[in-house]
């Protein structure tokens, strides 16, 4: 009896079946990511009283400039050893990018501002902004909002998905505190949302998402030598408290 034959008698193989079942579930986390990564989130500057248990949020941070006149300073101050402590509007008036080029400049040319000659606030804002930050061809990122409440420092991340011209915006979402890992003071995420896919529960997603999206924003060089100097790192209320040694 040919293999044919006895295959068609006797059925698939168990390494076949178990394949066939891999496959087939693999297929379906995929697909059951992609769906929940395009369902939207809701977006709101408090948790509403009456919130949606099946809905997922994303609470944005405040940002009132008026609440951030001490942002530069205080980033001037931290750059020269000494301890600061900035809030979440501070933070994300630091996290703001740097102005963009002037239409027809070369590429890292920035748009001439005739204050910056005269006005030393404008040639301070100007380095203290962290550049726009980058894509690729399949996503873009936008500029980073960070919340800080209970305890947890929230960082937000809108991206536009640009794979097979879709054009799909989403939030890239983390939540956890700030830990000592060896000599350095890093973020470590608690729960992780790719638009409503909780993707902290997908280990080939999580990594990706953490680096690609939340872990990719630029960080000017004098931010991170003097952030590597840190002796101490707390949260109090909407406000974290670097403290140096």
């Amino acid at each position: 009896m040919s293999k044919k034959t006895d295959r068609a008698s006797h059925g698939p193989s168990l390494t076949e079946v178990v394949l066939g079942v891999v496959l087939s579930l693999a297929f379906g986390v995929a697909l059951g990511a992609a769906l929940l990564i395009a369902r939207p989130v809701v977006v709101a500057k408090e948790t509403p009283k009456d919130a949606d248990p099946k809905a997922i949020y994303f609470i944005e941070g405040a940002r009132d400039t008026a609440k951030a006149r001490q942002a530069l300073a205080k980033r001037k101050a931290f750059v020269e050893g000494q301890s600061v402590t900035v809030t979440e509007d501070e933070i994300n008036a630091l996290a703001a990018p740097a102005p963009a080029a002037a239409p027809g400049a070369k590429a890292g040319e920035k748009k001439a501002d005739p204050k910056a000659k005269t006005d030393p606030k404008a040639k301070e804002a100007e380095k203290a902004a962290p550049p726009p930050a980058a894509g690729d061809g399949m996503f873009a990122v936008g500029q980073p909002n960070f919340r800080v409440r209970d305890g947890k420092v929230q960082i937000g991340v809108p991206v536009t998905i640009n794979a097979l011209g879709l054009g799909e915006k989403v939030i890239a979402q983390a939540r956890g505190g700030i830990v000592k890992k060896g000599d350095l003071f890093v973020f470590e995420a608690e729960t992780l949302y790719l638009g409503s896919c909780p993707v902290q529960r997908l280990p080939f997603l999580a990594g990706y998402v953490r680096e690609k999206f939340i872990a990719s924003q630029a960080i000017p060089e004098d931010i991170k030598t003097s952030w590597a100097k840190l002796a101490n790192v707390t949260i109090e209320g909407n406000a974290v408290k670097l403290t140096m040694p």
